[in-house]
């Protein structure tokens, strides 16, 4: 499953876009609500590893399927808002598709 660079990019977008979610979401009110830091501790580096993993997965795609600068600097984009990995994921699998109808 994870050999396919676009498979891997849609993943680690999946699981990045779920953390920030989670840290803006719940987190970041238990810290300053609550006054509770330790889940920012904790969901904070999950996140920050998975973006990791997505930047590094979508630089080896995006030199693997040789796309076009604007579309890396939308997927990397899309990493940044609440709720837009999702719709980037419906773009790579619409894409992948297309793919395959070729190969």
């Amino acid at each position: 499953m994870l050999r396919n660079s676009l498979t891997r990019v849609r993943l680690f977008s999946a699981m990045d876009g779920v953390s920030f979610l989670v840290l803006i979401g719940i987190a970041m009110p238990l810290k300053y609500i609550a006054g509770d830091p330790t889940l920012v501790r904790y969901i904070g580096m999950t996140h920050g590893v998975l973006f990791i993993l997505f930047v590094a997965s979508l630089f080896h795609a995006s030199m693997r399927y040789q796309w076009e600068l604007k579309f890396s600097l939308f997927c990397f984009a899309c990493s940044l808002i609440p709720f837009a990995p999702f719709l980037l994921d419906t773009k790579l699998k619409r894409l992948r598709e297309e793919n395959n109808a070729v190969s």
